[in-house]
């Protein structure tokens, strides 16, 4: 994990050192650019390794760097036409400074803003992007600490025994965490242990139509798509865990183009903020995905009118937010403007029916009085199999929130019996700001195992961290999924020793065990004289 990793998170602070002191402060832009940085060495990576890889195999491959180019805009003619051998990092990065910048600025960008083709939804999002680094000298310091970057990733691959792709991630989610510590629009990003452990809770399957309707960077999308490439190696026995107890997989030999198209063609993302939706192509591309679809789109709005067209839904919405009360879609049927509600609604509109979502929801949706909260928790309860309820402790989102929250596991269409609830104490980490790493897994692997073999519950013991819990009890609780509701307190008694004996230790304390009863009456004054009057109160 990259909070271990002193030397990496150093040069990831030294990035943004460069940035600030080279006059760009304002976080988001900052990410944006240094992300284009990142995207370019990380496609120029890629390239080379499926070169090599099609060499091996005998598969065709052809590089997004070979033949020619007109740029948009330039006359047909042969001199205007660009060799795209020189729009890869491995190329340009020898170029002086300021033929660099130029380079960059008027050929390797706009090349990339189309890199998908005319119609894809990355060209259609990156067309407004800017390629904004003012100074030859913080382009070429940038590089170097992000050639410097790479250098400890693959360090860190070797000594970890980690994907390199798993660690960059880690890289370019600390990238993405300065969003939030800057609260821009609330939004905080889901720690990838977490998100990890909803993929195995759901775990969606190739040919899922997988959706995130609030998606910001990606990263559940960017879960899922990790969770099915592992499970082509699934049977593979030298795979190992990583430092949360998972098993995760960014490559397979199994992942062939067919495989591949499958799952570009299944991960469907949403969001709200232009910018977030450029972060997410880019991060699903950098990791592999070559077609993602992420739009830009208000899913809780009229404009959005997709329903019951998805197996898997996994999403961490907004909180706090309320949306206009005339934009909301006419198909959400519930009577709030509050965001955390309309998603849960909204989620089971975009479900097929036998489709399953995992959703992160702070904790008042489970035990709000208000009557958009229990009908709410009325449509996953009657309207759905609701699965499981998974408290979790409030420093999971330390240091962007200390909100309490809960994952809710659930099925569309199914018929609630019964509801599973976990009582989770510790995702592995500190609940501080600091977010260390402990050691083993904290109750994530033990969730997995429990929740798995949950049918197999014979007795569900209401003083232990998870139970079961009947329908018919949480509707005449209307409908309250709060852990603390049905959970039973566990008292210990404790049995004390007698006032006498404890005077007696007290007095010994203070002045010896082994003194005479005729010395003792010698003692006068102090804390021993009152200690000797309350005993006799006591006699």
């Amino acid at each position: 994990m990259l909070q271990n990793n002193s030397a990496l998170k150093s040069k990831i602070d030294q990035l943004w050192d460069k940035f600030w002191s080279g006059g760009i402060s304002n976080p988001l832009t900052a990410i944006e650019q240094i992300t284009y940085l990142l995207f370019m060495k990380r496609l120029d990576d890629l390239d080379l390794k499926q070169k090599a890889d099609a060499e091996f195999t005998g598969e065709p491959y052809t590089s997004k760097f070979e033949g020619k180019w007109l740029p948009t805009g330039m006359p047909d003619k042969e001199e205007n036409y660009v060799n795209k051998a020189t729009l890869c990092w491995s190329h340009f990065k020898h170029l002086p400074a300021e033929a660099r910048l130029q380079h960059i600025q008027l050929k390797v960008f706009p090349f990339l803003k189309i890199l998908n083709g005319d119609e894809s939804l990355f060209t259609r999002h990156m067309k407004n992007a800017v390629f904004i680094i003012p100074k030859p000298a913080l382009l070429v310091e940038a590089m170097s600490t992000i050639e410097e970057i790479f250098v400890e990733i693959e360090k860190d691959a070797h000594r970890g025994g980690q994907a390199f792709q798993d660690i960059q991630g880690d890289v370019y989610e600390m990238l993405l965490s300065e969003i939030a510590t800057a609260g821009k629009n609330g939004q905080f990003r889901t720690p990838r242990h977490i998100i990890k452990l909803i993929a195995e809770l759901v775990a969606p399957q190739l040919g899922n139509r997988i959706a995130d309707p609030a998606c910001g960077t990606g990263g559940f999308l960017l879960g899922a798509y990790q969770y099915m490439v592992t499970q082509l190696d699934k049977n593979k026995k030298n795979l190992t865990p990583d430092e949360d107890g998972f098993i995760r997989n960014s490559v397979s030999s199994l992942l062939t183009k067919n495989v591949s198209d499958i799952l570009n063609d299944s991960l469907n993302g949403y969001d709200i903020d232009v910018t977030m939706v450029r972060l997410g192509l880019m991060n699903l591309m950098m990791h592999g995905v070559d077609t993602p679809h992420i739009d830009y789109k208000d899913t809780l709005s009229k404009g959005f009118t997709e329903s019951n067209n998805y197996h898997i839904a996994m999403a961490n919405p907004p909180f706090t937010g309320h949306i206009d009360k005339g934009d909301i879609n006419e198909s959400l049927q519930l009577k709030t403007t509050k965001t955390e509600l309309l998603f849960v609604e909204e989620i089971f509109n975009l479900l097929k029916v036998g489709g399953t979502a995992g959703v992160i929801v702070p904790q008042g949706v489970l035990f709000g009085s208000g009557k958009a909260f229990v009908e709410a928790r009325k449509i996953l309860v009657d309207k759905c199999e609701l699965k499981a309820v998974i408290t979790m402790p409030s420093g999971v989102f330390k240091p962007y929130a200390g909100v309490s929250t809960a994952i809710l596991i659930f099925t569309k269409g199914g018929e609630t019996e019964k509801v599973w609830f976990y009582d989770m104490q510790s995702d592995g980490y500190s609940l501080d700001d600091k977010r260390t790493k402990l050691d083993g897994y904290g109750d994530l692997q033990d969730i997995v195992t429990q929740y798995k073999k949950r049918d197999q519950l014979k007795k569900s013991d209401r003083k232990e961290k998870f139970f079961f819990v009947p329908k018919d009890e949480i509707v005449a609780e209307k409908y309250d999924l709060s852990m603390s509701r049905y959970k039973e307190d566990v008292f210990e008694e404790v049995v004390y020793e007698k006032p006498a004996v404890i005077m007696e230790k007290l007095i010994a304390n203070e002045i010896g065990e082994n003194i005479s009863d005729n010395d003792l009456a010698k003692i006068n004054g102090g804390i021993v004289k009152e200690l000797l009057e309350l005993r006799g109160m006591l006699e």
